[in-house]
């Protein structure tokens, strides 16, 4: 299997016509048999692995080119709120000021340290981030589309510890910082596979726009109580906890990997799902 095998099996799950500006083959490989796979596996990692005798690294979270295309992939914040009901001039106007920051934020890292070490130990490297958080979210969506809307968030909230182990592995916990468990759920939106979450003028845009319960995977302390404020009466946001739902979505493709006859092992924060612990 080559690196671009790996890529394209990403691409294929995900139901992605083309990669991502957040993900990328770094250092390209050929005759691959052993692979590790984690969230975060940067310039040590690839010297540990080649120390272990694997042939590629797939890391989650963005490096090298990655970082410098993600801007391009918070837009798809936009395309969610649209199929949610919010106007695409508002969904775009909400998002505009947070991309053109990142790109330029992004533009001042040292984008090329991580490949140039994989470039050195001649280890083939990428970096796969939209495609298995996009794996990740239509699963917790299928999930959320399953409980009805006159059930409570804490109801939202078991049902997605009942199905992902992963969220029972995890050391963190699913928390409601904005509304209530006791809330009705209501319309739900899983706001994911988008870069990073929306923060406060993302989910300010499904609040006012018919939604009731959003869901992110992470959301900083200030945005959410600025929500609380303004929405915790009637509106709620569910926090799923990054590691364990990066991992929602990383499993999938890890199985598909195996089933495709590679050698995986996983490190640096994929949670196992509950029949693997």
């Amino acid at each position: 299997m080559t690196t671009e095998d790996l890529m394209r099996l990403a691409l294929e799950m995900a139901e992605l016509d083309e990669i991502p500006g957040d993900s990328a083959v770094h250092h390209d490989g050929r005759g691959i048999r052993r692979v590790l796979v984690g969230i975060d596996l940067r310039a040590p990692e690839l010297v540990l692995a080649k120390d272990l005798g694997f042939d590629a690294v797939v890391t989650h979270h963005p490096v090298g080119a990655g970082t410098l295309g993600f801007h391009r992939v918070l837009y798809r914040h936009v395309d969610q709120m649209i199929a949610a009901g919010v106007p695409e001039e508002v969904a775009r106007a909400t998002i505009e000021e947070t991309a053109a920051a990142r790109r330029v934020l992004d533009s001042m890292a040292n984008y090329d340290h991580d490949p140039s070490i994989a470039r050195l130990l001649d280890m083939p490297y990428l970096n796969i981030h939209t495609p298995l958080d996009e794996i990740g979210r239509r699963r917790m969506a299928a999930c959320a589309a399953a409980v009805l809307p006159d059930a409570t968030v804490g109801d939202l909230v078991r049902r997605l510890r009942e199905t992902f182990g992963e969220f029972r592995s995890a050391a963190t916990e699913i928390e409601v910082p904005v509304g209530s468990a006791s809330h009705r759920v209501g319309r739900v939106v899983v706001a994911h596979a988008a870069g990073t979450n929306g923060g406060y003028p993302v989910a300010k845009a499904y609040f006012a726009h018919g939604v009731d319960t959003v869901l992110y995977i992470h959301c900083r302390p200030d945005e959410a109580r600025r929500l609380h404020e303004e929405f915790g009466a009637t509106k709620s946001l569910v926090v799923t906890g990054h590691i364990a739902s990066d991992s929602v979505g990383i499993n999938p493709y890890v199985d598909r990997l195996r089933r495709e006859g590679l050698e995986v092992a996983t490190a640096s924060g994929v949670l196992p799902d509950a029949e693997s612990r």
